[in-house]
């Protein structure tokens, strides 16, 4: 979650005045990922003070604790990686009894071959296009192979008849939104290259954010045609 983490209630604020429905939580162990932006209790506090929806992203070696206690807060959906989790089935049918939506991440170097058995379980697929916990890091750029994975697995979920959302994480720009949209991302993790970019207010921001979905959406209309 990208945001000013000593004002982190303004922030969500100004987030919901502009007009986004959803924020994304990332939880972070520091093992798994290099970083831990925030804890449980600002999760708690999150939770307290914004009724909009709660999208937590667990990138955790410990994903049993770390998801329960994103389902204990109240979070409306959580995701975890398939990288870290010995029971894929079984986490997410907790996830869903709960009345969470449930979702699964894959690293970028994962296979969409995983997905095969368990996606009839899968609220949400979210492909990161980064290494996660390197966002602060310059140097990640978004993995050259990200728009044909995402159109892989577009094309998956659609043979399937699956209604998975797909979600794309990780350097998601204005400029490559079209791309990505184009491709078939439906969900859009925004932070520093987008919703939170520099000399722009938020709202100003969401307009442009929403003109380069419209675009993503037209090509794709003309790629069907």
């Amino acid at each position: 979650m990208t945001g000013d983490l000593a004002n982190l209630e303004s922030t969500i604020q100004g987030v919901e005045a502009a007009g986004v429905t959803t924020l994304h939580v990332d939880i972070l162990d520091g093992r798994f990922s290099p970083s831990m932006p925030i804890g449980l209790e600002t999760a708690k506090r999150i939770r307290e003070v914004t009724s909009m929806t709660l999208d937590a992203h667990v990138m955790s070696t410990d994903n049993d604790y770390f998801v329960q206690e994103m389902l204990s807060i109240g979070m409306d959906s959580v995701t975890f990686h398939f990288e870290s989790t010995r029971h894929v089935d079984r986490l997410l049918r907790v996830i869903r009894r709960s009345g969470a939506k449930a979702g699964i991440a894959l690293n970028p170097a994962t296979p969409l071959n995983v997905l095969d058995w368990v996606l009839p379980e899968v609220d949400k697929v979210c492909l990161m296009l980064i290494n996660p916990g390197y966002a602060t890091d310059a140097s990640e750029a978004q993995v050259p192979y990200a728009l044909k994975k995402i159109t892989a697995l577009r094309a998956l979920l659609d043979t399937t008849g699956s209604e998975a959302v797909l979600q794309v994480d990780g350097r998601v720009s204005l400029e490559s939104v079209p791309g990505l949209v184009a491709a078939g991302a439906r969900d859009l993790v925004l932070g520093s290259t987008s919703l939170f970019r520099k000399g722009a207010t938020l709202a100003e921001n969401k307009r442009l954010l929403d003109l380069a979905v419209r675009e993503g959406l037209d090509r794709a209309v003309r790629v069907a045609a």
